[in-house]
C-alpha cells in the first residue's frame, strides 16, 4: 500500500504545485521570521563570546563603590594574575569659553588595557595620550565632548577641579560594552590623576575596578567565587569573562524570543492559510478522491496519498524559509558592517534553524491534518454529489492535529528565556485567536440577519458574507490577529514614546546636580535662586546624600538566599539614601506616619515599599544600615512608594535628620525650570560651583527618544510580517473560492447584473470583512498593551490614535482591495464556458 500511495501522489505532483502556493508562502513566512530571529540573536551571542575576554578587559574583575580596594583586598587580587586598576567618577568639563558639559572621567594604570585595544586617533599610543605636556596632564575624549565643548586637539579643559589637555580622540575601550551607559562622554586620564583630584574621596560618587588576567587552565568563576566568600563584607562586585556583558545578553535573549514570537504568531495566522490552501486542493481532487474509493481504496490508502504530498511541500515551504531566515542575518552583517553596538558573528548556525523547522513542521501538520481527515472519508456519491466539509470528524488525523498543535505551544514555552511570560503570551494568542474565530461566525449570521434590509449590490454583498464560503469565517480571525499584534506594538511605542517626550519633561526634573559640598549647600541654594527666581517645593529640592548598605533585618544578618534574585539588588550592594526632617511634599506614603520636624529621638526610616515587600518588612520592624563605617539601627516608620520619574525625594531609604547629626554629608539638587534658565545655571554654577556636578536630564529624555525611535522602527516592521500573514490568507481565501466567485459572477451576468454592481457587492463584502478583523485586532491590541505600559513599565497610558485609525483603514482599504481583485478575476471569465463546466 505504502509503495501505491508514493507512485499515485508521485503522478498527482507532476502537475505542480499551483493549488499549495498560499500554503507554501504561508509556512515560509512565519519560518522565515522565526529563523531569522534566532539567526541573528545567535550571531550576536557568539560575537559576545568570541570576545568575551575583550569585553571583560581580562579574565575576572571585581569593583567596588564609593571607596578604595583594601591593601588585604589588593594582595588577595595580585596572588590570582596580572592585575590592572581603574576608577571612575562623574565630573563637569569646561572649556574657556564657558561651555559645560557632564562628563565620565576614567583613570587608568600602565596596564590598562589587558585584553583588546583602546582605539585612538591622533595618538600613537594611550602612554602617549595620556602624558603630561608643559605640566598639564593629557587626555583621550570621546568626539562628544570635543562637539559639545567647540574644543581640538591641543586646547586645555577643566575637569571639575583638574586642568587637563585633549591629547586624543577616544574612538572605542575594549570593556566599553561591560561597562554599560555613561550618563556624559568618556575621558580618559592616568589613574593617579583622577586620585590626586579628591573626586574620588569617601562620599562622593565614584567606582574602583580591578581586572585580572589569570593563568591558562584557572576557572574564573571558582576564583570570583571563592575571593567573594574570603571577603563576605566587602561589598565585592564579581564578574568573569563568562558572562562578560549579562546586559547585553538578556537583551538579546528577550528580543529573540520577542521577535521569534511575532514569527509564531505569524505561522498561527497563516495557519488557516495552510489549512484553506490544503482544503481547497482536496476539494479539487474529490474527483478523484471518489473514484478511487469506487475502485475499492480504503481510506488509510487515500490519507497517505495526500499525506504524502502535503509532508513533501510542507518540507519545500519549510526549506524555503529556512534559507531565508538563514539569509537575511547575513545580508544584515554586510549592510550593518561595523556599525553594530554588540559584536556579531553572522554564519549558517544550525541549532535556530532547527528549531524554526520544527516550528514550522509543527504548524503544517496541526492546520492541515483536519482537512485530510475530512478528505479520507470522501464516499464514492461525492461523484455525483459535493461531500467534502461538514463537522471535524474524529480519527487518527484529527488526533495527530491536536498533538501537533501541543507541540507547537509547548516548543515555544520550553525555548523561551521565560517561560511564564511564554506561557501567558501563548494563552493569549489562542484566546485572541478563539475570539477571532467565533466573532467571524457571529460576522456571518449577523450578515444573514441584516441582509434582509438592505437590497441591491449591498444586499448581495451581505448574502455572501453570510454565505458557507464567507471570508468572515476564513480570513478575518488571521487579519485580526496580525493586526492585533501590528496595534499592540504601535500603542506600547507610542505610549512610550509619549512618556519620554511629554510626560516626563513635564514631571521630572529638568536638571539634577551631585557632588554639592554640604558646608556650601546654602549658597548654592542663593546661587540657583539668582538664577531661576525664587524656589517652591515644585521647582527645587535639595537633599543630603549617602549611600550604605542594608546588613540586618530585624536583628539579623540579611539572608539573601531568602530573598529572590531578582528582588537583591537593595541588599548586596551600596544604595544611595538621604535625611529629611519631616514629610515631603509627594512622599508617596502607603503606610505609617512621618516624624515631625525637630524629632530627636531613635533613628527612624522610611523605606520603599518594593524593598520592604521583597524582605517581608512592616512597620516597627529594625533595619541595620551600614554608612559611613558604622552601624546604624533604624526602625520603619514610612512605608512609601517612590514615582522615580517624578519630581521629589527619589531615595530608597531616607532617615531623619538626626540619624547622621555631625556627618559631613554631601548634596544633591533637582530644579525644574525652562531651558533658557536652564544654560543661565550651567554657566554660572560653571564659575561659582565647578565641582558641582551638572545633569541635564532635557538631554538624557531626547538622547532616549531618538534611540526609543529607531528600535520601535524595527519592531513594527517585525510585527508587520504578522499582518503579511493575515493577507496571504486573504489571497487563499480569494483563491481558493475563485471558482465558486466564477460560477457566481456568470449566473449574476446572465440575470441582469452590470459589472459595477457586482464590484460593489463584493467590495461590501470583502471590505466588511476588514474593518470588523481590524477593530477586533485593535480592541485586543488595547487588552494586550495596557498593562504592559501601566503594569509593567509604570507608564503613563495614552493612545496614538493616528496610528490605530491607519491600522483600521489599511485593514479595510486592503481587505476591499482583495475583494475587487476577487470580483475582477471572476468577471474576466466568460460566463458561457463557465456554466457549461457545471
Amino acid at each position: 500500500m505504502a509503495a501505491l500511495s508514493l507512485k499515485l501522489a508521485a503522478r498527482e505532483l507532476r502537475s505542480g504545485v499551483r493549488g499549495f502556493r498560499i500554503f507554501l508562502a504561508c509556512l515560509a513566512l512565519g519560518v522565515a521570521a522565526i529563523a531569522a530571529a534566532g539567526s541573528t540573536a545567535e550571531a550576536f551571542r557568539q560575537g559576545l563570546a568570541s570576545q568575551a575576554r575583550e569585553i571583560l578587559g581580562g579574565d575576572l574583575s571585581f569593583g567596588v563603590d564609593n571607596r578604595d580596594f583594601s591593601p588585604a583586598e589588593r594582595a588577595a587580587f595580585d596572588t590570582l594574575g596580572v592585575t590592572t586598576y581603574t576608577a571612575a567618577a562623574r565630573a563637569m568639563a569646561q572649556a574657556s569659553s564657558g561651555e559645560r558639559r557632564l562628563i565620565s572621567l576614567r583613570g587608568v594604570d600602565t596596564r590598562f588595557p589587558l585584553a583588546g585595544t583602546v582605539k585612538l586617533d591622533g595618538a600613537a599610543s594611550v602612554a602617549a595620550a595620556l602624558a603630561d605636556h608643559d605640566g598639564v596632564a593629557g587626555a583621550a575624549v570621546e568626539p562628544a565632548l570635543l562637539d559639545r565643548l567647540h574644543l581640538k586637539l591641543g586646547d586645555r579643559f577643566q575637569a571639575g577641579p583638574i586642568t587637563l589637555t585633549a591629547r586624543a580622540v577616544l574612538v572605542s575601550e575594549p570593556d566599553g560594552l561591560s561597562r554599560g551607559f555613561a550618563l556624559g562622554p568618556r575621558v580618559m586620564v592616568r589613574g593617579e590623576v583622577l586620585e590626586r583630584s579628591g573626586l574620588l574621596a569617601p562620599g562622593g560618587l565614584s567606582t574602583r575596578t580591578v581586572r585580572i588576567a589569570l593563568p591558562a587552565g584557572q576557572d574564573p568563576r571558582a576564583l570570583g567565587k571563592a575571593t567573594i566568600a574570603r571577603f563576605p563584607d566587602a561589598g565585592l562586585q564579581a564578574r568573569d569573562r563568562l558572562d562578560a556583558a549579562p546586559g547585553a545578553r538578556r537583551l538579546i535573549d528577550q528580543l529573540e524570543y520577542f521577535l521569534g514570537f511575532i514569527g509564531l504568531a505569524s505561522l498561527v495566522a497563516g495557519g488557516l492559510g495552510v489549512a484553506g490552501a490544503v482544503s481547497a486542493y482536496l476539494a479539487t481532487r474529490e474527483p478523484s478522491i471518489a473514484v478511487l474509493k469506487a475502485l475499492g481504496a480504503d481510506g488509510a490508502l487515500i490519507r497517505n496519498l495526500y499525506l504524502v504530498q502535503i509532508g513533501l511541500l510542507a518540507t519545500l515551504g519549510v526549506a524555503i524559509g529556512l534559507v531565508v531566515g538563514a539569509v537575511a542575518p547575513l545580508i544584515l552583517g554586510q549592510l550593518a558592517g561595523s556599525s553594530l553596538p554588540i559584536p556579531a558573528l553572522f554564519a549558517v548556525y544550525p541549532w535556530p534553524l532547527a528549531k524554526a523547522g520544527l516550528f514550522g513542521l509543527l504548524a503544517a501538520a496541526a492546520f492541515s491534518l483536519v482537512p485530510l481527515a475530512r478528505a479520507r472519508r470522501t464516499p464514492p456519491s461525492a461523484l455525483f454529489r459535493r461531500s467534502l466539509g461538514g463537522r471535524i470528524p474524529l480519527g487518527l488525523e484529527t488526533l495527530g492535529a491536536v498533538l501537533a498543535g501541543a507541540g507547537l505551544a509547548a516548543l515555544a514555552v520550553v525555548t523561551a528565556p521565560t517561560p511564564l511570560a511564554a506561557g501567558i503570551m501563548i494563552a493569549g494568542v489562542a484566546v485572541s485567536f478563539g475570539l477571532l474565530w467565533a466573532l467571524g461566525l457571529f460576522a456571518a449570521w449577523g450578515a444573514g440577519r441584516v441582509r434582509r434590509l438592505a437590497s441591491g449590490p449591498a444586499k448581495l454583498g451581505l448574502a455572501n458574507l453570510a454565505g458557507p464560503r464567507s471570508a468572515a469565517r476564513t480570513a478575518s480571525p488571521a487579519i485580526g490577529l496580525g493586526v492585533a499584534l501590528l496595534a499592540c506594538v504601535v500603542l506600547i511605542q507610542s505610549a512610550l514614546l509619549a512618556q519620554v517626550t511629554s510626560v516626563a519633561p513635564r514631571t521630572a526634573p529638568a536638571m539634577v546636580f551631585t557632588e554639592i559640598p554640604g558646608d556650601q549647600a546654602a549658597a548654592f541654594d542663593a546661587e540657583v535662586a539668582r538664577a531661576m527666581g525664587p524656589p517652591t517645593p515644585q521647582t527645587y529640592l535639595r537633599m543630603p546624600f549617602a549611600t550604605g548598605r542594608i546588613s540586618g533585618l530585624k536583628g539579623k544578618p540579611v539572608d539573601l538566599d531568602a530573598i529572590k534574585p531578582g528582588q537583591r539588588w537593595a541588599f548586596d550592594n551600596d544604595i544611595g539614601l538621604s535625611l529629611l526632617a519631616g514629610e515631603p511634599t509627594d512622599g508617596g506614603l502607603v503606610a505609617g506616619q512621618w516624624w515631625k520636624p525637630g524629632y530627636a529621638g531613635p533613628p527612624l526610616l522610611a523605606i520603599n515599599t518594593e524593598i520592604a515587600d521583597a524582605a517581608g518588612l512592616k512597620i516597627g520592624d529594625t533595619v541595620t544600615l551600614s554608612i559611613l563605617g558604622r552601624d546604624i539601627d533604624a526602625r520603619i516608620a514610612v512605608l512609601r512608594k517612590i514615582e522615580f520619574g517624578g519630581f521629589g525625594p527619589n531615595f530608597n531609604l531616607i532617615l531623619d535628620t538626626k540619624a547622621l547629626e555631625g556627618a559631613a554629608l554631601r548634596s544633591v539638587a533637582i530644579a525644574r525650570l525652562d531651558k533658557a534658565r536652564e544654560a543661565t545655571l550651567t554657566r554660572r554654577l560653571g564659575a561659582s560651583f565647578p565641582g558641582v556636578n551638572v545633569i541635564s536630564v532635557r538631554e538624557q529624555l531626547d538622547a532616549a527618544a531618538a534611540l526609543f525611535d529607531r528600535l520601535a522602527l524595527a519592531v513594527r516592521g517585525a510585527a508587520a510580517v504578522a499582518g503579511l500573514a493575515g493577507l496571504l490568507v486573504l489571497a487563499g481565501a480569494i483563491a481558493a473560492g475563485a471558482r465558486a466567485r466564477a460560477r457566481e459572477a456568470a449566473t449574476l451576468k446572465v440575470l441582469g447584473a452590470t459589472r459595477g454592481q457586482i464590484l460593489a457587492a463584493y467590495a461590501i463584502e470583502y471590505g466588511a470583512v476588514g474593518l470588523i478583523a481590524g477593530t477586533a485586532g485593535v480592541a485586543l491590541g488595547f487588552a494586550a498593551a495596557w498593562p504592559v505600559v501601566v503594569k509593567v513599565f509604570e507608564a503613563s497610558w495614552s493612545v496614538d490614535w493616528g496610528g490605530v485609525m491607519a491600522l483600521l483603514a489599511g485593514a479595510a482599504g486592503l481587505s476591499t482591495a482583495g475583494g475587487l481583485l476577487a470580483a475582477a478575476l471572476a468577471l474576466a471569465q466568460r460566463p458561457a464556458p463557465v456554466l457549461r463546466a457545471e
